[in-house]
């Protein structure tokens, strides 16, 4: 009973946590990965419900990409928009659509699987392949790899934290703090190798 009690109230949290997900393409500030931690920790007691939320957030991931790839490359009046009063995002959009043409499968592969841990990074990601000539299949079964391994990392962390700490909340705050400085890292070596490329 319990146990039911307990997936009953974490069920809106949960849905929560997917919508953040899919909808953190479109609105990068969506604190998407702090709500799938608070999601982990108020179902951690419930034997499976580590792997079923992983497989929701991959799959909550994916869709979002598919959604913004489809705008982008259809010449959504929205994101054209967004693009012609955001220089800088524009900027950004360019310059990963030329990282991306000419590179090998694995280079290409890998720069999709690094945005999705890079504040913003899928957001102009999707972007970029929707304005890209060439043909999103390909972008689409490295997404769904990138979401995979997003899901599994973000889910695992707040799982770890959770049987590391006996409250809620020191598991909620070390779970977010990680996530933080990971990106914050991750963001700084992409930062430091485009300069380096420049040089």
């Amino acid at each position: 009973m319990d146990i039911i009690t307990t997936l009953v109230g974490s069920s809106w949290i949960c849905a929560v946590a997917l919508f953040a997900v899919l909808g953190d393409a479109f609105l990068p500030l969506i604190p998407s990965g702090t709500l799938v931690i608070l999601a982990v920790l108020n179902t951690a007691r419930i034997d499976g419900a580590p792997l079923m939320l992983a497989a929701g957030v991959a799959m909550a991931s994916f869709l979002g990409d598919i959604l913004l790839l489809s705008l982008a490359r259809r010449g959504a009046p929205s994101v054209r928009r967004r693009l012609e009063h955001r220089p800088q995002l524009a900027a950004s959009v360019a310059r990963v659509q030329e990282a991306l043409d000419g590179r090998t499968t694995g280079a290409a592969a890998a720069i999709v699987v690094v945005a999705r841990f890079v504040p913003a990074g899928r957001t102009v990601l999707d972007l970029a392949m929707g304005h890209s000539p060439s043909h999103p299949r390909k972008f689409l079964r490295w997404s769904a790899l990138a979401a995979l391994i997003w899901a599994a990392y973000i889910v695992t962390l707040g799982w770890l934290n959770s049987h590391w700490f006996d409250t809620a909340w020191l598991s909620l705050a070390v779970s977010c703090a990680a996530a933080t400085t990971i990106s914050a890292a991750v963001a700084r070596v992409v930062r430091r190798n485009r300069r380096l490329a420049t040089v």
